[in-house]
């Protein structure tokens, strides 16, 4: 089964760590990945750039709204993501204990839909 690791943090945060800190959370994030490569589960992962740098795309009655970023406040926003191929939802919870992003941010784990 696939699922996705939707990564959330405090982006505010992220960007007030000293360059030690940054230099460390990087060798921890590798390591993850690593082990979930080692493993044989990692199918894909990356990081977002900031928010500011987004831009959102509506449709409605056939109008189109294209807002750039920055968007409405929230503590934690969406910062990056793996895709994986696990046995099991609780395969996939045990990943997500183990990623570097759970220990101060949200790590939303949900199962990809097989499309026949």
């Amino acid at each position: 089964m696939r699922y996705l690791l939707s990564i959330y943090s405090d982006e505010k945060a992220d960007k007030n760590q000293t360059p030690e800190q940054q230099q460390a959370s990087y060798g921890e994030w590798m390591s993850y990945t690593e082990a979930m490569k080692k493993a044989g589960v990692w199918i894909a992962g990356d990081a977002l750039q900031p928010t500011d740098t987004g831009t959102k795309v509506q449709v409605r009655s056939g109008k189109s709204s294209v807002v750039d970023g920055p968007f409405t406040e929230t503590k934690e926003v969406l910062g990056g993501y793996y895709l994986m191929e696990v046995k099991s939802k609780e395969e996939a919870v045990e990943w997500a204990k183990r990623c570097p992003g759970a220990q101060n941010g949200t790590i939303e784990v949900r199962p990809i839909w097989e499309f026949g």
